[in-house]
């Protein structure tokens, strides 16, 4: 995964990259991580609120939503979430 370069990106793309990239587990911020860093240039602002929402949510749920070993929540199918499982499981 090659990262941008931090002095290339704004504030709060640093921050999100940055958040991404350090989720708590080494699966999660590879999965995460990798997916940010690949597009954060190209998200638009909703797209930040977006990425902001799922770095809220708990790290081993995500893990589990992301690796297949539970089942996403209808109710969690954000469109920004759903782009994140598509690059993975492509």
């Amino acid at each position: 995964m090659t990262q941008p370069e931090p002095a290339a990106l704004d504030a709060r793309r640093r921050r999100l990259l940055f958040r991404a990239t350090h989720r708590g587990t080494h699966e999660t911020d590879l999965l995460v991580g990798g997916f940010v860093a690949a597009r954060i240039h190209d998200f638009t602002e909703a797209d930040l609120d977006a990425l902001d929402e799922i770095m809220e949510l708990p790290d081993p749920d995500l893990a589990d939503w992301l690796t297949g070993r539970a089942p996403l929540p209808p109710e969690m199918a954000s469109p920004m979430l759903l782009r994140l499982l598509d690059s993975i499981h492509r």
